[in-house]
């Protein structure tokens, strides 16, 4: 019997989960010490994320976390200190003050009053203060951020017609106009557009105006902005080096060499070293990555992973990067946009072994990188299915009582119960593997083209792509899927979700704005406008989704992949935003009161996150880290803590 503690507290619409390390004792010494240092260097960049998700977080965040050690042992009947610690965690899960899913700011449930009196009542030396700043101007700065509904409302507005950088509290721009910015990148793409390895313009700076009113950049690199952060980073790479073998080594140096320099070009030669490493059994993401928290889609987060290989789950990922150019050949998209070769998908099946950055503590369950199209097309990607976290979300969900509530008849629950969870995995491989790899840009087109709408069209090309080949009897005969029927449960459970479940994760009143969700959104909306075999329907006063057609829906599918794969190959813009703003965004009231209604019975925490494991050296007489064991006892509440004293740079 697994006695393994998965689950650990819940406090507002979060349940907090803990991740194993499989098979972490049987690395070799020497692969553990490396994965310690590497996990050192994944945490040493949080204040990066936090600074980036607003100007204020980190200020209010220490205040916060200072009240919270003052009081923690004299207050904890205090309403007020209890809202104030409630607030603190939301703030430590999103990595600032906005929700981490629907980008809004949090309402805090404690009285201005009371944040001030506490402020005057710590002693100064506890506070964020900056130089000749008083406890009581440090209240009047951050008073509005936290407490003014209209003040830094929302981090990444997406709403159609809006200002995006203006209405955003993201802290990428600073006073800049979203036409102004796209302005000063087009020229700069436009001025790189001979370049047959061309940059990824904007991606590790923020765009400012210097003391003439002239836009320029602060670059985050070693004596740039961040620098803090990033030579503490940089200090626990090195040590990496001493521990990595090559290609890892040669890796690991060409990162350090971009962090140094801060030069994008550099930034390319690594990623191109990094997919270029297919074989090490230990391997990271650390760097400025992903832009979803960019209105424009031009400037990454930071992020840390630190993986070692599942060589069982990575079995049947290699079966599906092998067969890539067969998937390729029979897409149902236009000749035009498939590539000739399928180059370089490399996939596995992968253990988690620390989160940081924009990865924790919630975290994607597959990634597939680098992001810029030519890499891609030259030299492939690499893909990865997380299978440790994977594995505590289903643990969490098993025997919840969700699907019984919301599926549409027995014959249906009984097909989730048999297939879910290997369909669910097996969609998550496609995704990532083939998905996202798959097709081309015609020549001449601006990756960044579909600008605010590039993130829900490039994942929602993903999920129709491992949509439609879920369904195909091809993963029967290479033994992926057992029968012709376990494709249904993915499709139901998927389509249920964009059409109603996923409302369970958006407060009344709002709209979808997660790239992810939109997507979901459009997919399951758009196939239920376009074919006959899927629908809701009301039973008892309560909405389902039913699927009268499986196969008919698999053609909706299919036609909707040639659409947006269309789409982002011709960098058409308007097709992407009519597409988005037509089915991924507005939300049915009565059907979304229904749905909060029907899951609050259930008494579910709609999202999850995750505590790491503390790893610990171990240490010889002289000193000298000798091996690394995984300690999972751990609170969110002392990790966050831990992390705020120890990893604290900005």
């Amino acid at each position: 019997m697994d006695t393994f503690n998965y689950s650990d507290e819940r406090f507002a619409d979060i349940q907090m989960l803990r991740y194993r390390l499989n098979g972490f004792d049987q690395l070799q010494p020497r692969q553990r010490r490396l994965i310690y240092y590497l996990s050192e260097a994944t945490l040493s960049g949080r204040d990066i994320t936090f600074d980036q998700f607003g100007r204020y977080n980190i200020t209010i965040r220490k205040t916060l976390e200072a009240i919270f050690k003052y009081r923690c042992n004299t207050q904890t009947d205090n309403p007020e200190f209890q809202a104030l610690t409630e607030y603190l965690k939301c703030l430590w899960f999103a990595s600032g003050i906005h929700h981490h899913y629907s980008q809004d700011k949090f309402t805090p449930h404690f009285s201005a009053a009371y944040l001030k009196a506490e402020i005057l009542a710590l002693p100064p030396s506890s506070l964020p203060l900056a130089e000749g700043q008083t406890p009581e101007a440090l209240f009047c700065e951050i008073e509005p951020v936290v407490f003014d509904p209209e003040v830094m409302n929302k981090r990444v507005n997406l709403a159609d017609g809006d200002d995006l950088l203006r209405t955003s509290a993201c802290n990428y721009y600073q006073d800049i106009s979203q036409a102004e910015a796209e302005a000063y990148y087009n020229a700069r793409k436009e001025a790189d557009s001979s370049n047959p390895e061309p940059l990824s313009h904007g991606l590790n700076s923020t765009l400012r105006r210097d003391a003439k009113g002239q836009l320029t950049e602060d670059v985050w690199h070693v004596g740039g902005k961040y620098s803090a952060a990033i030579e503490r980073i940089v200090y626990w790479l090195e040590k990496a080096i001493h521990e990595a073998e090559e290609p890892t080594k040669e890796v690991i140096r060409l990162l350090i060499q971009y962090y140094t320099t801060g030069n994008l070009a550099d930034f390319n030669a690594y990623c191109k070293a990094w997919v270029a490493d297919n074989d090490s059994t230990v391997d990271f993401i650390n760097g400025f990555i992903e832009t979803y928290g960019d209105p424009l889609g031009l400037k990454g987060s930071w992020e840390g992973l630190v993986e070692y290989v599942d060589e069982a789950g990575t079995r049947r990922t290699r079966l599906i990067s092998d067969n890539a150019q067969w998937f390729e050949d029979h897409s149902p998209v236009d000749v035009r946009f498939k590539k000739k070769e399928a180059r370089g998908v490399s996939a596995r099946v992968i253990c988690a072994a620390q989160l940081g950055g924009d990865e924790y503590p919630a975290t994607a369950i597959g990634i597939n990188l680098p992001n810029a199209d030519w890499i891609r097309a030259q030299h492939g990607s690499k893909s990865i299915t997380i299978a440790n976290i994977t594995d505590a979300y289903k643990r969490a969900a098993h025997g919840n009582g969700f699907w019984e509530e919301f599926a549409v008849d027995e014959p249906t629950l009984q097909l989730i119960r048999t297939y879910d969870d290997s369909c669910d995995d097996l969609h998550t491989d496609l995704h990532e593997c083939l998905g996202h790899g798959s097709g081309q840009l015609l020549p001449g087109v601006d990756p960044d083209a579909l600008k605010n709408y590039a993130s829900t069209i490039e994942e929602a090309r993903a999920d129709l792509f491992a949509l439609y080949y879920i369904a195909d009897h091809r993963l029967v005969e290479l033994g992926l899927l057992p029968d012709d029927e376990a494709y249904k449960a993915q499709y139901y459970t998927y389509m249920a979700n964009g059409l109603m479940t996923q409302l369970v994760r958006i407060s009344e009143g709002k709209q979808i704005e997660e790239a992810h969700m939109r997507n979901r959104a459009l997919i399951a909306r758009w196939c239920c406008r376009h074919s006959e075999a899927l629908r809701l329907i009301k039973r008892d006063g309560k909405t389902f989704t039913q699927i009268t057609d499986y196969e008919a829906l698999r053609q909706a599918v299919a036609r909707l992949l040639a659409e947006v794969q269309r789409i982002k190959s011709e960098g058409d813009y308007e097709a992407a935003r009519r597409l988005v703003e037509d089915y991924a965004v507005a939300i049915d009231a009565d059907l979304h009161h229904e749905v909060l209604e029907r899951y609050k019975l259930l008494n579910l925490s709609p999202y999850k996150g995750f505590i790491n494991p503390w790893l610990k050296p171990l240490r010889d007489a002289q000193g000298d880290i000798v091996d690394v064991e995984a300690d999972y006892s751990e609170t969110y509440t002392a990790q966050m803590l831990r992390y705020s004293h120890d990893y604290a740079t900005l």
